[in-house]
């Protein structure tokens, strides 16, 4: 046994119950679960946007969310006071950060935005597009007037 594989066991056992402490139960909830409660994006986006908090409180910091925008509406640019970490659930969805080329996001496409950093979205397809967003802070959109260029 290594040291630092010691010195893990070691803290275990001298806390006992400090790991399964914070433990919550595992969570499964489908993209179409009639049990998601969508309500309404921000007022700076248009009325074809949803929210529903999958896990935790938006708030606080560590909530995930699934964001849903309407087919072909763009969500103005914005930013966040917290980094964002996003899969693409369903649609195709163009994402433009600032100082960056765009990007438009697949189904199962990944990508991160920084804390501050403005953004527009553009929902692509003719169904809507599902978006999972992890927070790393409160959720948020603040407004961005500015130029994305």
């Amino acid at each position: 046994m290594n040291v630092t594989a010691l010195a893990f066991a070691a803290i275990l056992v001298a806390v006992p119950g400090a790991v399964m402490a914070e433990a919550e139960p595992p969570l499964v909830i489908p993209q179409t679960s009639t049990q998601l409660q969508w309500g309404p994006c921000p007022p700076i986006f248009s009325k074809g946007c949803e929210i529903a908090v999958l896990h935790g409180n938006p708030a606080a910091p560590n909530a995930d969310i699934f964001l849903r925008i309407a087919p072909n509406a763009t969500l103005p640019a914005h930013t966040h006071s917290s980094a964002e970490r996003m899969i693409l659930v369903s649609g195709t969805l163009l994402v433009d950060y600032q100082g960056a080329p765009p990007s438009t996001l697949q189904p199962g496409n990944y990508a991160y935005g920084p804390a501050g950093r403005p953004h527009l979205a553009t929902c692509r397809s003719k169904t809507p597009c599902t978006l999972f967003i992890a927070f790393e802070g409160p959720v948020d959109a603040l407004a961005y007037s500015g130029s994305l260029d």
